[in-house]
């Protein structure tokens, strides 16, 4: 399995909406809020064979409410 992080932008009163329904999705690891231009962070663990491009697209973006993602891989480096 590989961490993945997905920062979310919602659109204006939605963020605990979106929150709510990535829990009820059951796709998140970890939650937070952030300050800044995104409004959540999202921790994802991913099967080394799935396609994080269609997981992202399929589970999580598609979340009423997300008006931005922004994905970011992590790598075995130490």
């Amino acid at each position: 399995m590989r961490a993945i992080f997905v920062q979310l932008q919602c659109s204006p009163g939605k963020t605990y909406e979106v929150a709510d329904e990535l829990y009820a999705r059951e796709v998140a690891s970890e939650l937070y809020s952030t300050s800044g231009e995104y409004d959540l962070l999202l921790k994802v663990y991913v099967e080394n064979e799935i396609d994080i491009g269609k997981f992202v697209n399929d589970n999580i973006a598609n979340v009423p409410g997300i008006t931005r993602c922004f994905t970011t891989l992590t790598f075995k480096a130490f």
